[in-house]
């Protein structure tokens, strides 16, 4: 069990520990893919009732080879849609894949408002024409000492936030989740995990990185609901829960916004949380990772590889914090 503080009660919260062993772990690659292919034949046909409501919403989506690639293997696409955070399914690591049968992602609008000059609401057709469509291959880093390499698809958030026309007293870029409790379990109860919405924010240089993408796809297909669909935050050389998933709006403000972990433990979870191996989390390590889906064992041991500052693209990001003291802003 896992005890997370909810400052709300003044009282720990008992969180069940996330599964540790990986589809990855247990069966062959190869075994993997006639798996995946068994899948898709029994999809098509609707004789796969749990795992077809899962992934109703995944669809053919394809993107132009961008500069953004790695030389590192990826994570098996299986890995990538079974272990995930994502807390408004449940707190363990297979709950969003088993819970988020019943979410509908589509009909979807996405509100940009606040600070800019032409707000709107877009739809998902339109949010899907409004910049050419990318595959970037990025490192993705959790905070709690695990990692993957996905093939996201999408196009820099900058795209979107130029349509607005963000005025000059925006500084910061707010994003809000969407909450739905008849659709997602992980909300409500007594004793509520986070403060719904899931809120996240980018001081306004950082959202327009061209590191910074929306995502709506990876792997060729659309978002599964597990991953974020219709569509997800992805900032490459922060922490992953940085990455906020099922965006209903974004709102350009003055001030710092209020981010959802940061409200809950602000101890624990600063507003930037730029990965960073010199800098601890209380309960994690940030030394090293272990990047899921390679190393074998049972339960999931494998050898753990050193973390790079800003998750390895220091090079095209260290120039946003200069002058910053990153083990106070972390």
């Amino acid at each position: 069990m896992l005890e997370i503080r909810n400052e709300q009660l003044r009282c720990p919260v008992l969180i069940r520990r996330p599964a540790d062993i990986l589809p990855s772990e247990m069966t062959s690659r190869s075994v993997y893919m006639r798996r995946r292919e068994f899948l898709a034949g029994a999809l098509s046909a609707g004789v796969v009732g749990g795992i077809a409501a899962s992934s109703a919403a995944a669809a053919p989506l394809t993107g132009v080879k961008s500069q953004y690639v790695l030389d590192e293997k990826l994570t098996p696409l299986e890995d990538v849609t079974t272990y995930n955070n994502f807390y408004e399914f449940g707190t363990g690591k297979s709950d969003p894949s088993q819970n988020s049968g019943n979410f509908k992602p589509l009909p979807w609008t996405v509100t940009i408002d606040g600070l800019v000059n032409k707000p709107q609401t877009l739809d998902y057709d339109a949010l899907l024409k409004l910049a050419p469509m990318e595959e970037r291959v990025y490192r993705m880093r959790c905070v709690e000492a695990w990692s993957m390499v996905i093939p996201w698809l999408g196009f820099p958030l900058k795209a979107l936030l130029d349509r607005v026309e963000p005025q000059g007293s925006a500084k910061y870029v707010a994003f809000e989740t969407i909450v739905r409790p008849d659709q997602m379990p992980g909300i409500g109860g007594f004793f509520p995990v986070l403060d719904w919405p899931y809120r996240e924010g980018l001081r306004l240089d950082e959202a327009n990185h061209p590191l910074t993408i929306l995502a709506f796809g990876l792997y060729g297909e659309t978002l599964p609901n597990q991953n974020g669909a219709p569509m997800r935050l992805v900032v490459p050389w922060k922490y992953g829960f940085k990455g906020i998933k099922s965006i209903v709006r974004i709102s350009l403000v003055e001030e710092q916004p209020k981010t959802a972990w940061n409200m809950q433990a602000p101890s624990e979870y600063g507003f930037y949380s730029n990965v960073n191996p010199a800098v601890d989390h209380p309960r994690w390590s940030q030394a090293t990772e272990r990047r899921i889906g390679e190393g074998g064992g049972l339960f999931g041991g494998g050898g753990r590889i050193p973390t790079l500052p800003f998750n390895g693209y220091g090079e095209q990001v260290a120039s946003l914090y200069a002058g910053m003291d990153l083990t106070k802003d972390y």
